[in-house]
């Protein structure tokens, strides 16, 4: 993980993977083993409890997938990108948000998460 783009796209990619060893050895390589991830629905630290997040999300929604939404920026150790969340194939998401995320050692340290998009 070298740019803003690249940290961005192996954060979704951890998010869409349903296959629960991938998913976890994903996670293992790139975040820290005192990872913080904490959003307005959420707060979890470590490989398991942002494994069990992103689980939890799956289970809720059935299909859906997240895709980034614009072009990631970074600056130093920072990186800030959009991200919608809906079924496979579907153009527009009901669901958007955006994340800051600070990198350590070329690892996820912590991600903090705002929904900016939410369906009634």
């Amino acid at each position: 993980m070298t740019t803003a783009a690249d940290i961005a796209e192996i954060y979704i990619a951890a998010w869409n993977e349903t296959d629960v060893a991938a998913r976890q050895a994903m996670i293992a390589d790139t975040w820290t083993g005192d990872a913080v991830y904490v959003d307005p629905l959420a707060a979890v630290e470590g490989h398991a409890g942002v494994d069990a997040l992103i689980a939890g999300v799956q289970e809720r929604f059935p299909g859906f997938r997240f895709a980034l939404i614009g072009e990631p920026d970074g600056h130093g150790e920072h990186v800030r990108f959009s991200w919608g969340l809906g079924p496979d194939g579907v153009a527009d998401a009901p669901i958007k948000g955006t994340d800051y995320v600070r990198v350590e050692d070329g690892r996820l340290k912590s991600v903090t998460g705002f929904l900016d998009q939410v369906p009634g």
